[in-house]
């Protein structure tokens, strides 16, 4: 399998429950809820994504022909071999799980990473992944309903994407993410008071956009 990667980066989780965690960034090329294209925003199912994954031709993209040549480069954007706990790798895109399957997860483990996954959630994951984080979006179905990290952008308008719906699904944690929108303090606000009411739900926030870091 040809691996089509957006970007390989080395930088600080922003969001959720590894927030703060260094780690190398694999951001998969492609997406089955939006082509990524701006003309195309207004009829994709996620209309407020707010990353890049159009393309190979972003920091350390391309396309890889075996899972051990694209393990190997994700191992180079690690900057030196930690002393306790093992490097992470964050797969998204994107939808990385497009892409990822059981033998890159293999050949990552095989240089040293505990591999972390986001995901919309739309796509069952293969087995052997170390951190799962779901991230529901719209009305798209959420296949995956079991996992580490279930992470809602709030608030969504469609009645598919409201916390109640997914509160009883297999997660050890539930977060609520403010909409980064020209409502963003109002949506911080929305969220901050939902969690104080549902404390199953916790509050996270893109650190990274604060601090002005990628």
């Amino acid at each position: 399998m040809t691996y089509s990667v957006r970007e390989i980066y080395y930088t600080l989780q922003g969001e959720g429950a590894h927030t703060g965690r260094p780690a190398v960034f694999l951001r998969f090329a492609g997406c089955n809820l939006w082509s990524g294209r701006e003309e195309h925003r207004k009829d994709a199912v996620c209309r407020f994504c707010d990353t890049e994954f159009v393309g190979t031709d972003g920091p350390g993209g391309g396309k890889f022909e075996t899972a051990a040549e694209l393990a190997v480069a994700v191992q180079k954007a690690w900057p030196a071999k930690p002393a306790k706990d093992r490097p992470y790798v964050v797969c998204t895109g994107g939808e990385p799980l497009l892409q990822l399957d059981g033998s890159l997860i293999a050949a990552l483990h095989a240089v040293g990473f505990e591999v972390g996954v986001e995901s919309n959630g739309t796509l069952a994951a293969p087995a052997g992944i170390d951190w799962l984080c779901i991230s529901p979006k719209g009305t798209a179905p959420v296949i995956q309903t079991s996992g580490n990290e279930l992470k809602l952008v709030y608030p969504q308008a469609e009645d598919d994407a409201q916390p109640e719906r997914f509160g009883d699904l297999r997660f050890e944690h539930f977060f609520l993410q403010p909409l980064d929108s020209p409502e963003r303090e109002e949506n911080t606000r929305l969220a901050v008071e939902y969690c104080l009411a549902h404390p199953q739900w916790k509050l996270s926030l893109q650190t990274h956009k604060v601090l002005g870091i990628d």
